[in-house]
């Protein structure tokens, strides 16, 4: 049905339960609000704090409640009178048909400057390239020596080392206190970071914090904080644990964590879950060494009964009667070749000499020459007296014409 239908009549009417899951539909789907408003009633009981939200201007208010699990997101020191910018939840119970106000955050007024500042810096400071992921320092494996900036006593110094300690016994930590909300803040976390920075045993430094209201977190948004953090040697865990504002640490620090807890265990690695890894791999590495070898044993077995290696004079012996039919072959056909050569040589020599000049002097001809040594081919070539020179098969006559 949706929020405009109302098909009740007084021969339909609905039940009270109806009307009720109804209202409670219509208000869930409004869903969170932000407000701004004056606390014109403010108490505690039973650990959940009651009060009014009031526009004194319109004379209108509502009454609310912040439990327990959210007071972490409320800042200390709220009470009657004060002016405040708060998100509400609305919330209706269908079978008492009352209506709750649950305040999931809430800040003193004025805090939109803050805001505006805090963002004007944070573009200044991406503009230098101070959040570029280039500038990222990679966080060790397994740290030997960790330094820990925290408030004393405090439940994010419990968390981180709680938690770092059961992952890996074996760690060891460097602990400065100092202020990590107030006017101290600043000056006592950015000592606490020159020292840590200075130690040579600490490898990796984490600054942890439980939350909290917006202004106690912005000394952690302070420029000169900010800077110092982005300037460090070690690698830098920021573990202020706040969602919904982020300080911009957060942004220099070379690697950002949810919570105390968060951080413990990213820094940290799970010695047993580490040791399982190894296991892993170790037995996959035996697997695996187990079947190469196998894999080569079958390899030799398979070469070592081979008929060759077996007994490799039968292999010679094959080789060597292969060798003496190439060479007989090779006896034959260079006997073909040469027979052959031999009679085309005789051919030729046959066809040369029929060619001879002197096959033709043997047979009874002359070759006559005149004094010049011109051969005389026809008897007007010569004339009376001329000296002829005339060769025969063998030996030469001189002679004259009359």
């Amino acid at each position: 049905m949706s929020a405009t239908t109302n098909d009740s009549s007084p021969e339909a009417p609905w039940s009270i339960q109806k009307l009720s899951e109804l209202m409670g539909g219509y208000i869930e789907r409004l869903g969170p609000v932000w407000v701004e408003a004056e606390i014109t009633q403010w108490g505690q009981s039973a650990g959940n704090i009651y009060g009014k939200l009031s526009d004194t201007e319109a004379d209108a208010q509502v009454a609310i409640t912040i439990w327990r699990r959210t007071q972490e997101n409320i800042p200390d020191g709220l009470s009657q009178g004060d002016r405040v910018i708060a998100q509400i939840k609305p919330s209706w119970y269908v079978k008492g048909g009352t209506l709750s106000m649950n305040v999931l955050q809430m800040r003193h007024t004025g805090i939109g400057e803050i805001l505006e500042k805090l963002e004007q810096l944070k573009a200044a400071l991406a503009l230098e390239g101070l959040f570029d992921p280039e500038r990222k320092k990679k966080l060790p494996f397994l740290p030997g020596v960790i330094g820990l900036v925290t408030g004393k006593d405090s439940d994010a110094e419990k968390d981180v080392l709680t938690n770092a300690r059961l992952r890996w016994p074996d760690v060891e930590f460097v602990i400065e206190h100092a202020a990590v909300q107030g006017d101290r803040c600043v000056p006592e976390v950015m000592s606490a970071l020159e020292k840590l920075d200075a130690n040579p045993d600490v490898e990796v430094i984490i600054v942890a914090r439980g939350g909290g209201d917006f202004m106690n977190l912005v000394p952690f948004s302070d420029d000169r904080l900010v800077r110092l953090a982005a300037g460090l040697k070690t690698p830098l865990v920021s573990a202020i644990g706040h969602e919904a504002d982020r300080p911009i640490l957060d942004e220099v620090a070379d690697l950002r964590a949810s919570t105390p807890t968060d951080a413990a265990k990213r820094v940290v690695p799970d010695v047993q879950a580490e040791r399982e890894l190894i296991g892993h791999a170790r037995i996959r590495l035996e697997s695996k060494l187990s079947a190469l070898i196998q894999y080569e044993i079958e390899r030799l077995e398979s070469f070592r009964t081979r008929p060759s290696l077996a007994d490799p004079h039968t292999l010679i012996d094959r080789k060597s009667e292969e060798l003496l039919q190439i060479v007989a072959r090779g006896v034959d056909v260079s006997a073909l070749v040469l027979e052959r050569h031999q009679a085309n040589l005789a051919q030729l020599s046959g066809s040369l000499r029929g060619l001879s000049p002197q096959n033709t002097l043997d047979r009874g001809y002359a070759i006559v020459r005149d004094g010049a040594g011109h051969v005389i081919s026809r008897a007007d070539q010569v004339s009376s007296g001329d000296s002829l020179r005339v060769r025969v098969s063998e030996g030469e006559i001189n002679t004259h014409v009359d």
